[in-house]
């Protein structure tokens, strides 16, 4: 029979080749990209496992996701298995590097939730099956067990970091009207970190970059290109220009709505952390200034304090029954993240998919 895109890809064709990009690049290419995120959440919410369910859910072209599937595949997040000889079909099983992925949806849908109006399908509410609330992710630190801010943590490079190996090479082009826009889940979210630039001039806000010059100098970008991020992120309301004193000149400044996104980062750096370190060492090195320690984010519940897994996480439909401790009190840390609550009119989800834990 004629091959169909299904069946172009095969165990053979997923071996990973070596690059110059350390495990920040690496993960920024991989979640920077929409409909990877999308592939991802189908998989870890709703048990999508096979080609044909993949495009049948998702309206996608064969080549667009023939290619996102043999990415995903390449790095690990899924793992094919042979489950029809005749002819032959593969199916795309989460891996433990796949399965961990639900931190990084959590910290995303959380931060869309309060912060972004616009979506294709509004985003349904969390549930801590634990306490039976609706809640909000807090990052704490592992080592301490206190909440972290993005003034809390302090960052360097690492021994395979720096800014030329720290932003995907292949993600230079930012998303156009007249191309295709991809499946819209999380619209502000591929702005920030879906392309190269973005990436770069989003981090370099996080490591205490404000002036023009600054910025230009850490990414290291045509100054026309600068210019255009920085636009883009004050109207998008994640920086804000602050004049400087007897300057006659501006400064850059993330908003609550910028800071608010840094979670997110966290959980995605020590997520390509664990899965994709360079020999030399990691790309990043943080440490917690509260408590001196390196720096791991861990997600605990705004409600109830306790560590998020994500086999605890319900999403949509009703409020559920909580398992244990439900007079539990609430977090008296980190009063200034939003609440998912602040979203009341979003519709209930039809089902109530639990999130697996990562393995």
């Amino acid at each position: 029979m004629p091959e169909t895109p299904e069946n172009l890809i095969t165990p053979e064709d997923t071996q990973t080749s070596e690059n110059t990009e350390n495990s920040i690049a690496i993960v920024l290419g991989l979640l920077g990209d929409e409909w990877n995120l999308t592939i991802v959440k189908l998989a870890i919410m709703h048990g999508v496992r096979r080609y044909k369910d993949f495009r049948d859910r998702l309206g996608i072209a064969n080549s667009v996701l023939t290619v996102r599937l043999r990415r995903l595949t390449e790095a690990g997040v899924f793992t094919m298995v042979l489950y029809s000889h005749g002819p032959r079909r593969y199916e795309y099983m989460l891996t433990g590097c796949g399965r961990e992925l639900w931190k990084v949806l959590l910290t995303i849908w959380s931060w869309e939730a309060v912060w972004v109006t616009e979506h294709i399908e509004p985003l349904p509410p969390m549930y801590h099956v634990a306490c039976g609330q609706e809640f909000s992710p807090v990052m704490c630190c592992l080592v301490c067990e206190q909440p972290a801010g993005l003034r809390d943590v302090r960052g360097t490079f690492g021994p395979s970091g720096g800014f030329g190996r720290s932003v995907p090479q292949a993600t230079t082009r930012r998303r156009s009207a007249g191309g295709s826009p991809g499946p819209g889940l999380v619209p502000q979210t591929i702005e920030l970190i879906g392309n190269r630039w973005s990436a770069s001039a989003l981090a370099s806000s996080f490591l205490g970059a404000r002036r023009f010059t600054d910025m230009l100098v850490m990414m290291g970008a045509p100054p026309t290109i600068v210019s255009d991020r920085l636009r883009t992120f004050c109207q998008m309301g994640v920086l804000e220009t602050v004049a400087r004193p007897g300057s006659g000149r501006v400064e850059y400044r993330l908003t609550d709505k910028g800071r608010a996104f840094f979670p997110h980062i966290m959980v995605m750096l020590d997520w390509g952390d664990r899965w994709f370190r360079a020999p030399e060492g990691p790309a990043m090195l943080l440490t917690h200034t509260a408590c001196g320690g390196p720096f791991r984010p861990v997600l605990r519940c705004s409600v109830c304090d306790r560590e998020l897994h994500g086999s605890q996480i319900q999403v949509g439909s009703d409020l559920p029954r909580a398992t244990s401790a439900p007079n539990l009190p609430r977090a008296t840390s980190a009063p200034n993240l939003p609440r998912a609550t602040s979203a009341p009119n979003l519709p209930r989800a039809t089902s109530a998919p639990n999130l697996p834990d990562g393995g």
